[in-house]
């Protein structure tokens, strides 16, 4: 990946106990590696314990606390998955008012496994195509998604994978829409220009 190339963008990855390690973990050094400021944001202050499927992983340190952040001063979001993490974060309203936030400024968004859950709860997936862990296939269209099984799907922003083997694709497609940026305001240049968006 391009070093350099999320130069000057801040990220956040929002998670809680029970995130899935390397879904966390990749995504975090990929960023890093391009040149993008990441904060681990969390509804707890210390650290979030992580897992390796069902067994306890690592911990990892929290940088930001949910209530001391605002969506705004961030550039673009990561939804990890693990089951137990987005299941608490559905739950908590912060939480879900931080996700909005993104969607409705149409930040960029990449989320993976059991992430895209806490989409539903933030009216993020309505429309979108997009993928998860199987598990969450009816969920997700029952929330209006179209979901599909692929590797990593890309909609106006949104990258969504299934799984930690889809990573390496999940990581590079995440930091090309990083890199673009908000997709409402390039829709809004491309309108004026008489564009035609491609599908």
């Amino acid at each position: 990946m391009a070093q350099g190339k999320l130069s000057g963008k801040t990220i956040a990855v929002l998670a809680t106990d029970g995130f899935e390690q390397v879904e966390l973990d990749k995504p975090v050094a990929a960023l890093r590696e391009a040149g993008a400021e990441v904060h681990i944001v969390s509804p707890k202050s210390g650290e979030i314990q992580g897992f390796n499927h069902h067994d306890k992983g690592d911990k990892t340190p929290v940088d930001r606390k949910l209530s001391d952040v605002q969506a705004q001063s961030y550039d673009g979001l990561v939804l990890p998955g693990g089951v137990i993490n987005p299941d608490q974060l559905r739950v908590e309203d912060d939480a879900i008012d931080f996700i909005r936030a993104f969607v409705r400024a149409e930040k960029p968004i990449a989320a993976i496994c059991h992430g895209p859950w806490t989409l539903i709860d933030a009216a993020g997936v309505d429309g979108r195509r997009m993928t998860s862990w199987p598990s969450l296939k009816t969920d997700l269209r029952n929330a209006g998604a179209q979901w599909v099984d692929e590797e990593v799907v890309v909609d106006q922003g949104l990258v969504t994978s299934r799984k930690p083997d889809d990573l390496p694709a999940f990581c590079a497609k995440m930091i090309e829409e990083f890199a673009e940026g908000r997709h409402g305001a390039a829709r809004s240049q491309a309108a004026e220009a008489g564009i035609q968006p491609q599908a």
